[in-house]
């Protein structure tokens, strides 16, 4: 076995720290200082954590160290440059976050205190969204005079609309945590301090799914909800095929039927 693969969390930055835990593997920002804001080096090391993780892991867990998950693009380091290399950087973004929202598991992300630009953007590149209720989102950048650059206006419009988006960019407002669940920015909302907990629960009861069915929720429905009517069904109804023709589905399909597995409740 080569270093890599025996420790496959070795080469991150030190703003990265990260874990497995059972088969969650966590990843937690580690610039409290900085209210953990994105760096190029951090950002980088996001994509080297996904392309880093083990067989074993079923499922991610994202949160931040400190009192914020993450006040966005760290503008210390914001270097003038030119109009190509301002889209390479910004295609880096991108990248690094499509490792996240089209990788090979889904992933979770727990937001307290600043969820705020760049932040914002990488809690909605995740799957889930836990909010603590410290949480608050905000898009300063168009106060700041520049654009959002790490995909938000193409996920965050999808999440809470157009017009939302707009009224963040152009009048700085930030919304609570309470209004975030609301207008679709979180699924959850719990105390404060109980967002990694719910989040590894949530994040265990994941990795509980049969993996050909995770991956087709995180890679098929949303370019099955960007289809036109007829492509979404054909595309559908493969998928369906595909995922039900798997040894393990229908294994748990016998187990039901035969009365071995739980019934859905009201939990």
């Amino acid at each position: 076995m080569d270093a890599a693969r025996a420790k496959p969390f070795a080469n991150l930055p030190a703003s990265l720290k990260a874990e497995m835990n059972g088969a969650v593997a966590v990843l937690r920002l580690a610039r409290p200082q900085k209210r953990n804001a994105l760096n190029d080096e951090t950002v980088l090391g996001v994509e080297q954590f996904f392309l880093g993780l083990p067989e074993a892991a079923k499922a991610v867990v994202i949160h931040g160290e400190g009192e914020h998950f993450s006040a966005g693009l760290d503008l210390s380091e914001l270097t003038e440059r030119n109009v190509a290399e301002g889209v390479e950087h910004s295609r880096m973004w991108h990248r690094v976050f499509e490792r996240i929202e089209f990788g090979r598991v889904p992933a979770v992300a727990v937001l307290h205190g600043a969820v705020v630009g760049g932040g914002l953007e990488l809690a909605c590149a995740c799957h889930i969204r836990i909010a603590e209720k410290s949480a608050y989102y905000a898009l300063p950048e168009g106060r700041r005079g520049i654009f959002v650059g790490g995909g938000g206006s193409v996920r965050i419009p999808r999440l809470i609309g157009v017009a939302r988006m707009q009224d963040m960019m152009l009048t700085g407002r930030t919304y609570s945590a309470e209004e975030g669940l609301a207008m679709g920015l979180s699924q959850y909302l719990v105390e404060q301090g109980a967002g990694l907990a719910k989040g590894m629960e949530i994040a265990t009861k994941i990795t509980e799914n049969a993996p050909m069915t995770n991956f087709a929720v995180i890679h098929a429905l949303p370019r099955i909800a960007e289809s036109d009517a007829a492509s979404g069904y054909m595309t559908e109804s493969l998928v369906a095929s595909i995922a039900q023709n798997e040894p393990e589905a229908k294994a748990r399909l016998k187990d039901f039927l035969e009365k071995r597995a739980p019934k859905v409740v009201r939990e």
